[in-house]
């Protein structure tokens, strides 16, 4: 499949000057731009708010949807099917000799925006997907003697749906009239009101003809809205954010306002579920498989989290509980609680990981969700955790598990400390399960650490493979899930602490450190270098604090510094 490059920019065409005319001329020539018609969006039901009403879709491929929407009550989703690419389009009236600027607001898998018939050069733009809004944006001008243009958008052979709201075909009118509703104008008066560790409080001064508002962190959206007013969650204590709002109809959305910069104020203390901006996570062994046993009060300082490896599962679907393993040393389980209950007071998080290898919890129903929300709530209330880690490598449900967390985090509260752990595999695409449920509970969710090992070579973000074990793979890999609808503060970099670690897929820590510059500085690169760089994403995560202290605790001296310094 050969396909172009999207376009970055929206191209305004310039008028070539004209030569010079006598002062009548020129005044004659002012009073007419001065009356000239400014320029309007010429699709009809540009948000698909009647439906499918002005656009006609290949073999019924599409349909107008409530959700997901860019603007407005309603959206286009159009699914492909066979040879079918699910194209819908649109024939709109146009003025010769003219410049238009085409955009839309697109989400899911592949998606195109063009326009045909334009009487010179016919123009397309493409994005290969994303789980969140993306616009696409082009232009075209218009020949001598076209009057209409066809404009269209579509997705790919064997690809899954993809949307489309608030399309906009902006330039002279072509005597077909405007899109009957206007684009509401830009919301003025955006200001902060209360701040906590991980939330803030916005509100603004409403804008006429608005339908709804949708709210921008640092350039990404994180929340809609469809009063003047709204909390963002999910923040990091002493962060500075700056925040934007934009107005929206069926006609489109404006322009961001004005942006006000708000700084979350201090936490109080790691040990109560508060997780550094920067982190490290280890997996502690709760057995011995040759690796260096180690009680609680051994994990060296540099761990932020310590997940617990691991939960069991009972007779009951869904349900988990926790069997201290003799091996490790406890002369009971209050020691063991104790160990627990130090390490938070000395501002470390401890949670429970569910999953592994061997693990064989599932949560496929809204019974065996509640019965996995209630029995980790148990073990937190009994243990003292102060959250769970989701590492599942026998498939995942995304509908129940996310259910499943959302029950439990509504019972521990704001402060419970979700992690992830797929394989590599789990996170290449947005349609897969893992990355669903990331996704889908990302509000309450701290950190994926996604395992960079025992996977072989696999795709970036570039399309482009990258063999495991070197930093192009580390960062490539990452740039999926940074791109692809995670907060970067949600994203760290899982690797063995040692050779014996994994079967494949070790990197020295220099490779770990090399990534995490690529990735916040945008230096130490390989031959992947991501087109921006996030100075907030979390940090790394090792299996397991076992191997790295057989290993002289070479990780952890080495990457923990590294993390603790990031921007």
């Amino acid at each position: 499949m050969a396909v172009g490059a999207a376009a970055a920019l929206a191209v305004t065409a310039l008028a070539a000057p004209a030569p010079a005319q006598s002062a009548d001329t020129n005044a004659a020539d002012t009073k007419a731009a001065s009356t000239k018609a400014a320029d309007v969006n010429v699709a009809k039901n540009a948000g698909f708010e009647a439906d499918l009403s002005n656009w006609t879709c290949a073999a019924n491929s599409g349909a107008a949807v409530t959700s997901p929407v860019h603007g407005g009550a309603k959206a286009l989703k159009a699914t492909p099917s066979g040879q079918n690419t699910a194209e819908c389009s649109q024939i709109v009236a146009v003025k010769p000799n003219s410049t238009y600027k085409l955009s839309s607001w697109v989400q899911g898998s592949y998606a195109y925006l063009g326009a045909r018939g334009t009487g010179t050069t016919d123009v397309s733009t493409w994005t290969p997907g994303t789980s969140s809004w993306q616009q696409l944006s082009t232009s075209f001008t218009t020949g001598a003697n076209t009057t209409s243009v066809t404009v269209y958008t579509h997705g790919w052979y064997g690809q899954s749906a993809y949307y489309v709201d608030d399309v906009s075909v902006f330039g002279p009118d072509g005597g077909g009239g405007p899109d009957p509703v206007e684009i509401p104008p830009v919301p003025a008066g955006l200001a902060a009101g209360t701040a906590t560790p991980t939330s803030v409080d916005l509100s603004w001064t409403p804008s006429s003809t608005a339908t709804g508002y949708t709210v921008y962190r640092d350039g990404t959206k994180v929340a809609s809205a469809s009063g003047a007013s709204t909390t963002v969650t999910g923040l990091t204590p002493e962060t500075t954010y700056s925040f934007q709002v934009s107005a929206s109809n069926a006609a489109g959305e404006s322009a961001k306002s004005t942006a006000v910069s708000v700084r979350t104020p201090k936490g109080d203390g790691g040990g109560d579920g508060t997780v550094p901006r920067h982190a490290v996570t280890g997996y502690w062994q709760n057995f011995n498989n040759g690796a260096t046993v180690q009680k609680l009060r051994d994990v060296s300082s540099q761990y932020d989290i310590i997940a617990v490896s691991f939960a069991d599962a009972t007779p009951t679907q869904g349900q988990i509980t926790f069997n201290l393993d003799p091996a490790v040393g406890y002369a009971s389980t209050a020691d063991f609680k104790a160990d627990i209950a130090a390490k938070k007071a000395a501002g470390k998080s401890v949670i429970l990981s569910v999953g592994g290898e061997k693990g064989t919890i599932s949560v496929n129903s809204d019974a065996s969700a509640t019965a996995f929300a209630n029995s980790a709530y148990a073990l937190m209330q009994e243990y003292g955790f102060n959250g769970v880690d989701i590492d599942l490598e026998n498939g995942i449900n995304p509908t129940y598990m996310s259910k499943a967390l959302r029950q439990l985090s509504a019972k521990a509260g704001p402060k419970m400390v979700l992690t992830m752990a797929p394989q590599t595999i789990d996170m290449q695409s947005t349609s897969g399960g893992y990355f669903q449920t990331a996704l889908n509970v990302k509000d309450i969710l701290t950190v994926v650490n996604m395992q960079y090992y025992n996977s072989g070579s696999m795709l970036g973000c570039d399309g482009k493979v990258y063999s495991q074990g070197s930093v192009d793979f580390l960062t490539a890999l990452a740039c999926i899930q940074l791109e692809g609808g995670l907060d970067p503060s949600q994203v760290g970099i899982g690797v063995p602490a040692s050779t014996r670690g994994a079967g494949s897929g070790y990197v020295a820590p220099s490779v770990v450190n090399n990534a995490l510059d690529c990735l916040t500085r945008g230096t130490g690169c390989g031959s992947f270098k991501p087109s921006k760089t996030y100075p907030s994403l979390r940090g790394a995560m090792t299996w397991s604090t076992n191997w790295d202290a057989t290993a002289g605790h070479a990780w952890s001296n080495a990457v923990g510094p590294k993390v603790h310094g990031l921007p």
